[in-house]
């Protein structure tokens, strides 16, 4: 069919693959990092140049653009941007976000609204930061992109039409996916009057052209490209580990939750991503590690000289307060402390556990509005310890896979492209993923229990956090 390429710009630099729109087969890459300042946008055009700067894009008919998810570029009625952009979770932005709660009745209203509940990444919270922080910028703003949509637009030459797709618009927190409409209302909410949104187009329809002709497909946000380079279908679930930890799965229908604890994303193929955050994944570990003297594998290394049940000890991983359960002003505790369990090894098998049954409650609130988790993909730096891959099948009760390290985010970039080019269908069918794969096995009752210990010791020090 012919030859098409993924543009993944992260919030550090711009990776790019070029495949075999029929079979997916890798020809080239590119890469650079981002020159100047990450919330310059001239800084990602640069480095865009740089990474094709090899030849990368001849022979290409089609681009599919990924980009960090949820920033804000402010711009006004001429298309020139009114500051630099807001980027990522701004902890600034939080009192903002929190205002906003409150002038729309609550978490239900929001979540019944766009599914989500506003948070310091939301665009919807910036631009309230924006109206009480900087009047005189708010009052110029007529329009608003997000990443992705400012490369796509750039890429096609600044056409009068911009826009976006259904995934990234569903983290703006003014457009729902179960609706799948804007609610320009929420946006004159935030910033005081109402502004031109980007049009939301279908994950196989292109948005345009290049000046010199290639097709641009929809594009979409890092996390969603990374999860159709995957492979992820109905019935995965995909924990990533960062400092904090998500949890999604691919679902067939948005989840409204009145309590805002899921946030209800779309995916990049017309389906549904579900998202639970936790504020303490890795950081965890990287605590831990610090206070014992080690570092993440030696914190594994210890781990695995233990047993499942750490001789009793359980951690409650609140390290920075927690979200889910929402516990914003919480701290971490250590339980079942005695004689015999006050070892390294067993504080360190501690860790792990509790980071892991801290996201397994995160797992279990998708679970318990009908997600069916076949397979979890587990993603992150973690997921490479030893000790964590041996204990996530039996705490999670499923199947574990490991995915090996891989351009994902711009591979699925590339096959929206591949998708675009094709003309609409099903998506091309690339390979899966190579990914090493843990089973529970002998291992899940172990597992199940420990996970019992956890849910009692959290159960008594946090009576009414999950609620029965």
């Amino acid at each position: 069919m012919g030859i098409v390429a993924g543009l993944e710009s992260s919030a550090e630099y711009t990776r790019i693959v070029v495949c075999d729109a029929d079979s997916g087969a890798v020809v080239k890459h590119g890469y650079a990092a981002h020159p100047a300042e990450r919330d310059d946008p001239q800084s990602w055009l640069i480095s865009l140049g740089e990474a094709a700067s090899g030849g990368q894009f001849a022979d290409v008919e089609s681009i599919g653009v990924a980009a960090q998810q949820q920033g804000l570029l402010p711009m006004d009625s001429a298309g020139a941007l009114v500051r630099p952009a807001l980027l990522g979770s701004e902890r600034r932005v939080q009192p903002a976000a929190a205002d906003l709660v409150d002038a729309l009745g609550g978490r239900e209203a929001w979540a019944q609204a766009v599914g989500a509940v506003p948070q310091a990444g939301h665009p919807v919270a910036k631009l309230r930061w924006l109206a009480r922080s900087e009047p005189e910028s708010a009052a110029r703003v007529a329009e608003a992109l997000q990443p992705h949509d400012w490369l796509v637009w750039q890429l096609m030459g600044r056409p009068a039409r911009r826009t976006t797709d259904r995934a990234d618009a569903s983290g703006t927190g003014y457009w729902s996916a179960a609706l799948e409409s804007y609610r320009p209302d929420l946006v004159e909410l935030a910033l005081g009057h109402r502004i031109a949104l980007p049009d939301v187009i279908g994950p196989a329809e292109p948005a345009g052209r290049t000046p010199e002709g290639l097709l641009i497909s929809a594009g979409t946000g890092e996390t969603m490209a990374a999860a159709f380079g995957l492979g992820v279908e109905a019935g995965d679930a995909v924990i990533s580990l960062g400092a904090s930890g998500s949890v999604f799965a691919v679902h067939h229908e948005a989840l409204v939750d009145p309590t805002g604890t899921i946030t209800s994303y779309a995916d990049a193929t017309g389906m549904h991503l579900p998202a639970v955050r936790t504020l303490n994944a890795t950081r965890v570990l990287r605590g831990t590690a610090d206070l014992l003297g080690t570092d993440l594998e030696g914190l594994s290394e210890l781990a695995q000289r233990s047993t499942p049940g750490a001789y009793g000890l359980v951690l409650l991983p609140y390290l920075e307060g927690e979200q889910t359960p929402n516990l914003p002003h919480t701290a971490g505790s250590l339980h079942g402390l005695r004689r015999e369990s006050m070892k390294a090894e067993h504080l360190a098998r501690a860790a792990v556990e509790g980071m892991l049954c801290g996201l397994a409650d995160a797992l279990d609130v998708l679970r318990g509005r009908g997600v069916q988790v076949r397979r979890l993909f587990l993603l992150g730096q973690a997921a490479g310890l030893p000790a964590v891959r041996e204990a996530a099948p039996g705490l999670f009760g499923t199947q574990v896979v490991v995915p090996r390290p891989g351009d994902y985010a711009a591979l699925g970039a590339a096959r929206q492209a591949a998708w675009a080019l094709r003309g609409g269908g099903h998506p091309p069918q690339w390979p899966a993923a190579e990914c090493e794969v843990f089973e529970a096995g002998e291992e899940l009752a172990a597992g199940q229990a420990v996970r019992q210990q956890y849910v009692t010791v959290r159960d008594e020090a946090h009576p009414g956090a999950f609620p029965s």
